[in-house]
């Protein structure tokens, strides 16, 4: 047996990726006296700056932005009582199909191998016991997600430290809810052309394969005020407009796919730290 404190390891592409996908755990796993760390990779800086004003447009500067987007991370950490923030803060690479794709410096530019030796040496120091990150394709195909998920496997490679490993990912019956809300929320939303309703389709599992289920209802308020704290960041508003209530009922249960444990422990399970304590 060790002192060392039991350790969850959040590895996320952009400043409020925290919040969205794991807002839930961060602050449940805190409250229980978990070491919560969370790695952030890029800077933010394609995200929206004052006023919604986007990439390319006039006023855009992508080195405000990420200072921005910095304070907004810092707050949201405190909301969710993240015990310690890493940034690799590379640039953020955009959404896939942007010039700044290919950008020197850029996210998605770096070799998987520079990204993995830096996450590497966090792993080694935190020694964490959980690692969550994104699927294969980032869950939506945002190059800094896949991004995210290939030098999180390559680090965890190089250390065989971590005895649980998990991707995020949404049941396919609550992607359907939210297709739901959208609309709900978006009465003139136009409906989308086949392509694009087949890829989302394809977002997510189905619900028999989702491994690990959550539940992060109490710590829905934090995770409502973790998702506030980036208020420069457009698509967060969508959820905000739910208000409290109605974001605990759909934001409240958190779900994964373990794709490593040496534990033993039975799936389906509801602990990302089951059979750790």
């Amino acid at each position: 047996m060790t002192d060392r404190p039991l350790t969850l390891m959040a590895v996320h592409a952009h400043p409020d990726d925290e919040a969205t996908g794991t807002g839930g755990v961060l602050a449940r796993y805190a409250a229980e006296g978990i070491r919560t760390v969370l790695v952030t990779c890029t800077d933010g800086g394609c995200g929206d700056g004052p006023g919604g004003v986007k990439p390319g447009e006039p006023g855009h500067d992508p080195a405000a932005v990420a200072a921005m987007r910095r304070r907004e991370l810092e707050a949201s950490c405190e909301v969710l009582k993240i015990s310690d923030l890493e940034l690799l803060d590379y640039a953020d690479s955009g959404m896939i199909g942007w010039a700044s794709n290919d950008a020197s410096g850029s996210f998605w530019q770096t070799p998987v191998a520079e990204g993995a030796a830096r996450l590497a040496d966090l792993m080694r120091h935190y020694r964490p016991d959980v690692v969550v990150t994104y699927d294969e394709n980032g869950f939506y195909g945002h190059p800094d997600h896949i991004q995210a998920h290939r030098i999180t496997m390559a680090a965890l490679e190089m250390t065989d430290l971590t005895p649980k490993v998990y991707w995020t990912t949404m049941p396919r019956s609550m992607m359907q809810r939210f297709g739901e809300t959208m609309r709900e929320f978006h009465e003139d939303m136009p409906e989308p052309d086949p392509a694009e309703a087949a890829a989302m389709a394809e977002i997510g599992l189905p619900d028999e394969e989702v491994t690990t289920w959550v539940d992060t209802t109490p710590f829905s308020g934090q995770k409502f005020d973790a998702l506030a704290a980036h208020a420069s960041q457009g698509e967060n508003i969508f959820f905000l407009k739910m208000g409290r209530e109605r974001f605990a009922s759909f934001m409240g249960m958190e779900t994964f796919v373990r794709v490593k444990d040496t534990t033993g422990a039975p799936v389906p399970e509801n602990d990302l730290f089951a059979g750790l304590r």
